[in-house]
């Protein structure tokens, strides 16, 4: 009797790349309805540009980042929202903690994209991927009441330019082997590395398109791009050997960071915003039954140079209340020059397992985890926070 055939694999698109749809006015909008499908932008007053705008005012000819100014007057009717602190990082988070329900493989590049490795859940079939890809989508919609976009291929680089093709709330799928066919129609600035100076001079040569790129030769090659002609091939064809990568650290740290549509140079501004995200971050501690022990702040400047301090408690704590203090002396210490800021971020490091404590606090320490847990679990029911603290209601202006 022949030995029987080896099995062979198939070869699945595995790769999924999210990249959330006007994320900052789609949270605007999902926490009032009443702005859907208007023209709507989220901006600052400070400076007046423009940090996110919807579908219907980017059809008007609004864009980001432009001077609120301008944006008015290209479309009169633009509804204006400030910026709402603290709670595009909270979206970000249940977001992201809805792919890692789908696999654990999760890459989050930024606050409103990412990277999906399905790889891991066993799918045999390319249907079974994309029902599985599909039916997280509309969960996300479902729970969230944002809309993203979903890329799906075999390799991140052509999954990152599929999912850009048909926002809002589209989903590109590029079967394995189809990846040069894909990209060949595409405007060669569609491609990574290609900017905008030089997506323009290759226009001014002729090569409007990808295949362009792929109809010329070597010697032409080498002429426009130098010794890295083959790596601009090698993209052109569609291949990418990169793996979705997960940030290991996150088992040993707790962070987040917000950016600013609008730099800020208000101390007690800043001060609240970075309380705020110990009270976001604080929760999840106590959840994953962790103490930690070390809070670092980082905060950037407008040309994205960073400077960070850090201090550490006697003893590690999963409570809010010994790290307040820490706030202040610590924004301080990295805030070294008298400049506004573009982004800051708290880190929890120093994790331990928990809770435990001095003998002599055990008791007032167990009475605040108590009171803790309660309002943890009221907030989690609720699309607003229902208890606050004093530095959550925000900075009132005299």
């Amino acid at each position: 009797m022949p030995p029987l055939p080896a099995l062979v694999k198939p070869v699945l698109p595995t790769i999924v790349h999210l990249d959330a749809d006007a994320f900052f006015v789609s949270v605007e909008q999902a926490l009032n309805p009443v702005l859907r499908g208007k023209k709507v932008a989220v901006g600052g007053s400070q400076r007046g540009i423009i940090s996110s705008a919807s579908y219907e005012a980017r059809a008007c000819g609004v864009y980001t980042p432009m001077p609120t100014a301008r944006a008015v007057r290209v479309c009169p009717d633009l509804i204006l929202v400030a910026h709402t602190s603290g709670r595009y990082g909270e979206y970000s988070r249940r977001l992201f903690d809805l792919c890692e329900s789908l696999t654990p493989v999760v890459e989050r590049r930024s606050i409103d994209e990412g990277f999906l490795d399905v790889g891991p859940c066993g799918f045999k079939s390319q249907a079974e991927v994309e029902t599985a890809v599909r039916a997280l989508q509309e969960r996300i919609w479902q729970e969230l009441q944002i809309t993203v976009s979903f890329g799906l291929a075999r390799n991140k680089l052509v999954a990152g330019i599929a999912s850009k093709l048909r926002k809002p709330r589209g989903f590109v799928l590029v079967p394995p082997g189809g990846e040069a066919e894909f990209l060949a129609p595409l405007e060669v600035g569609r491609l990574p590395g290609i900017g905008v100076k030089t997506e323009a001079a290759l226009k001014a040569r002729g090569l409007l398109r990808v295949r362009d790129l792929l109809a010329r030769n070597e010697a032409e090659l080498h002429a426009l791009f130098g010794e890295g002609w083959r790596g601009v091939i090698a993209t052109a064809r569609g291949e990418d050997l990169s793996v979705v990568e997960t940030a290991e650290e996150d088992a040993k740290s707790y962070s987040q960071q917000e950016t600013f549509p609008t730099d800020i140079g208000d101390l007690a501004e800043i001060e609240r915003l970075a309380k705020h995200m110990i009270d976001e971050l604080m929760p999840k501690i106590r959840a994953d039954g962790k103490r930690v022990r070390t809070l670092t702040v980082k905060v950037r400047y407008p040309g994205m140079e960073n400077e960070s301090a850090g201090q550490s408690l006697a003893a590690a704590a999963d409570l809010e209340a010994p790290f307040y203090p820490l706030v202040r002396p610590l924004l301080r210490k990295a805030w070294s020059r008298r400049q506004p800021l573009r982004l800051i971020s708290v880190r929890f490091s120093g994790v331990e397992e928990g809770p435990a404590q001095m003998e002599m606090f055990i008791e007032a320490d167990e009475k605040r985890r108590r009171l803790a847990s309660v309002l943890d679990q009221l907030n989690q029911r609720a699309t607003k926070p229902v208890v606050q603290r004093g530095h959550q209601l925000g900075h009132r202006q005299e």
